[in-house]
């Protein structure tokens, strides 16, 4: 269970640091690949995941009648999903179709999810760009989603963006895209990757000033003195 503290924290560090603490710890492939915000006024997100699987779509099972079936995986994922979750949905990085619209995406926000990702696309997009909501896809797509995608099941491991996403784990969202933080590292991570931005943050301050990255950048322990110098003053 992510704390409070750490989920503020991930609030405030980027994808590309977070990145940087799990390459450190040998893990190379928690970026979802080809996934973009809708909007770049979009809010950041921080929530566990909530995942949704569809496979290819075949035309004697997916007609707009299926969706009145309650127990439709889709639909009884949207019903399903709880307060601080991220809708996460394989779509098998196949934008043709959408993954799911705002009317969907309106649903889960109001049951308290805390973002929307799928590695494919969503439809209404320019209604999702003013919900001030966070969401991610790869492009825009308006073709309803049973044209080529049949929803099978949901909160069970996925692949999205080329990363496996299992139930719980953490996913980050910001203006570049998406990580995903194992489950049992998240809150480890979120205290380190503040530490880094915070330290990156002296950084900048001392190359505007004119100085050279060798000795501040990476980390030395003259640096870090200094910087544990200018943290104290900062309070």
């Amino acid at each position: 269970m992510l704390s409070d503290e750490a989920r503020s924290k991930l609030l405030g560090v980027t994808a590309a640091t977070l990145t940087t603490c799990l390459f450190k710890r040998g893990f190379h492939n928690q970026y979802l690949q080809n996934v973009h915000p809708v909007s770049p006024k979009m809010p950041r997100m921080v929530g566990s995941a909530f995942t949704l699987r569809f496979i290819p779509a075949r035309e004697d099972l997916d007609t707009m009648d299926a969706y009145k079936d309650p127990e439709h995986p889709q639909r009884k994922a949207i019903e399903t999903i709880s307060t601080g979750e991220v809708l996460v949905i394989d779509s098998r990085g196949d934008p043709r179709g959408a993954s799911a619209g705002d009317i969907l995406l309106r649903r889960i926000m109001m049951r308290g999810a805390a973002g929307a990702v799928t590695d494919g696309g969503f439809r209404d997009t320019p209604a999702i760009a003013e919900m001030n909501f966070p969401v991610y896809q790869q492009h825009s797509s308006a073709p309803t989603g049973p044209i080529y995608h049949h929803a099978v099941d949901f909160n069970q491991p996925i692949a999205c963006g080329g990363a496996a996403v299992y139930p719980g784990d953490i996913l980050v969202g910001d203006g570049e895209g998406v990580v995903v933080l194992p489950a049992h590292m998240a809150e480890e991570l979120a205290h380190e990757s503040a530490e880094m931005t915070l330290y990156e943050d002296w950084v900048e301050i001392q190359v505007m000033a004119g100085s050279k990255l060798p000795g501040i950048y990476p980390q030395t322990a003259e640096s870090k003195a200094a910087f544990e110098e200018w943290r104290a003053k900062k309070g």
